[in-house]
């Protein structure tokens, strides 16, 4: 296990992720702090983030095989 150095940034305190401990291609992580453990990962997308994708065609599924039947089942 390795160590870095602790420092202080404006009002916070901050450590340099060593280069092979980087997150390839993510701009934010999640943090959060078990016991005296402090646990770093990437931010996870939320169903808020969901409205900002693109939005389906308005043909999406409009013809569809159905893929369950009625078969089998009965009226409760």
């Amino acid at each position: 296990m390795r160590t870095v150095s602790v420092f202080k940034n404006g009002n916070n305190r901050a450590i340099r992720l060593p280069r092979d401990l980087d997150f390839d291609g993510v701009n934010e992580l999640e943090i959060f702090r078990e016991g005296d453990t402090i646990i770093l990962r990437p931010a996870r997308p939320s169903w808020g983030s969901f409205r900002h994708e693109e939005k389906a065609n308005p043909d999406f599924l409009t013809e569809r095989e159905d893929i369950v039947s009625d078969e089998g089942r009965f009226e409760l």
